[in-house]
């Protein structure tokens, strides 16, 4: 059975460039003398402008495959390439500055500085990208407004809920104008609706071209995206597009306004200008 799907979900077959290409990936872990093969040969292509979610239990090998996509590990064997350069050889240091400059990644726990504002934790990976502070603060304030923060971008991770933690997780995402956002579990810890206002902030990027692959184990958030990857036993059992796609927005019109801590969240996807990945030097 193929696994790398050349008709996406938009019915294209395939004329878009690849933008993350996994051939005949294995990863092998080596733990007290036993040997767990996570990974046995995946083949996977996301092209540019996909909404992908990769599904499977735990122990299928989807995480094993996201720190690979996310170049926070690397293959045993086989070849990954971001953009048609290869990635699956470098060293630490040339992972993390793929990392900073191709990816952004969305967490489960958000992953925010405690103590720092929302502005602050938006800032911090152009920091590391050498941008110059009145350009990190210009590109940060855009970015929090494009998923509804305007007026709370200092604002601590305590005095937000978890949707508008999650919201800010997003933002700092999207300030180095990655060339795909990973998002692990990002609803992971969300009650329903804030589940259903991220998907809608996700389905607005997608809208405007960003590229989304999102790790979940949750049915009914997978079929917000536009194909599904299932994972088991350490290879892809299927590969598909959605068929009856949710639309988070529409669900959240049809639901009253909700009032948390004497203001009513955002509910409207973010119009955000296009933004593309640029070639690894």
């Amino acid at each position: 059975m193929s696994q790398t799907t050349t008709t996406n979900a938009s019915g294209s077959t395939g004329a878009e460039p690849a933008l993350l290409e996994i051939s005949g990936v294995h990863k092998t872990y080596f733990m007290e003398g036993v040997t767990v093969r996570a990974l046995r040969g995946v083949d996977l292509t996301v092209r540019r402008g996909e909404f992908v979610a990769i599904m499977g239990a735990s122990g299928s090998g989807k995480s094993t495959l996201m720190n690979i996509l996310g170049c926070l590990d690397r293959p045993t064997h086989g070849i990954y390439r971001i953009n048609g350069v290869e990635v699956s050889h470098l060293s630490k240091n040339q992972l993390a500055t793929v990392r900073n400059r191709q990816i952004g990644f969305v967490f489960q726990g958000f992953n925010l500085l405690a103590r720092t504002s929302a502005l602050e934790n938006v800032e911090m990976p152009m920091v590391y990208a050498n941008v110059q502070p009145d350009e990190r603060r210009e590109r940060a304030l855009a970015a929090l407004a494009s998923v509804g923060l305007t007026g709370r971008e200092h604002h601590t991770s305590s005095q937000l809920s978890g949707g508008q933690q999650q919201r800010v997780a997003i933002a700092r995402a999207l300030v180095n104008k990655p060339a795909v956002i990973l998002a692990d579990e990002p609803t992971g810890n969300l009650d329903s609706r804030s589940s259903v206002e991220i998907m809608a902030i996700f389905q607005g990027l997608n809208d405007q071209g960003i590229t989304i692959v999102l790790i979940t184990h949750e049915p009914d958030i997978a079929q917000y995206a536009k194909r599904n990857v299932r994972v088991k036993d350490g290879l892809i059992s299927s590969d598909a597009p959605v068929e009856r796609q949710l639309d988070a927005t529409a669900e959240l019109a049809a639901l009253p306004p909700l009032e948390q801590n004497g203001f009513a969240d955002e509910t409207e996807p973010p119009a955000v200008d296009e933004q593309e990945g640029a070639k690894l030097p």
